[in-house]
């Protein structure tokens, strides 16, 4: 992860970040379905990176999808790195913080708008800022 703008030890994680969040952002680990914060969570503003802040996904592209995880349509231009994750028996595209390389989830083709796409985000990985 060493060609992210934002370089950090793993101990500076582990110090900035919640043991889950660290197990989830800095290990790839993934939330219990149905747990996280901003699973239900409408509210008009921006959701950001809980390891930089970076903005990554503007409220209006969020979506129940019933996966039990945050979902969105879209993310901000620039915001996401996609990698592929061959992990468990499965091939997904790994979506990743541009700016820090935390995971945040994946991303799947099955969405319901007109993009197509399901951002399935770990709620833990993110911050929100409430839109003033």
């Amino acid at each position: 992860m060493s060609d992210y703008p934002i370089k950090k030890s793993e101990e500076a994680w582990k110090l900035m970040l919640s043991e889950e969040a660290y197990r989830v952002l800095r290990k790839k680990g993934t939330e219990y379905p149905h747990t996280g914060a901003y699973n239900l969570h409408f509210e008009s503003g921006t959701y950001v990176c809980k390891g930089c802040n970076t903005p990554l996904f503007e409220s209006n592209s969020k979506f129940e999808s019933g996966c039990g995880w945050p979902s969105f349509s879209d993310a901000i231009d620039g915001s996401i790195r996609y990698e592929m994750d061959k992990s468990h028996g499965m091939i997904r595209t790994e979506i990743l913080c541009s700016h820090c390389g935390g995971h945040l989830g994946h991303v799947f083709d099955d969405g319901p708008t007109p993009t197509h796409k399901r951002y399935c985000v770990n709620s833990v990985s993110l911050d929100f800022k409430e839109s003033s």
